[in-house]
């Protein structure tokens, strides 16, 4: 099932990668940054949303932060992400 692959996925026990998977349903890939940096990794993203009605026309934002701790001993250069 799906939900067993993704804590297959998770949880690695043939190696000793950490392995992290942040869901940003509702981003476009070009939306979204990591940065890593101080011992942390930040995934941001922000899209605008417009809305044109003819009468009124509104922006709305949509915006996503996380950010957490690299374990101890992981070097910053090492780390890899996709999007």
């Amino acid at each position: 099932s799906r939900t067993r692959r993704l804590g297959m996925m998770l949880n690695p026990s043939c190696c000793q990668n950490n392995l992290a998977l942040i869901d940003v349903k509702g981003f476009d890939p070009r939306d979204i940054t990591v940065t890593v940096k101080n011992g942390k990794v930040t995934v941001s993203a922000e899209r605008k949303v417009e809305c044109n009605t003819g009468i009124t026309k509104t922006c709305n934002f949509k915006r996503f932060t996380k950010e957490f701790s690299l374990p101890p001993g992981v070097d910053e250069k090492e780390v890899t992400y996709s999007v």
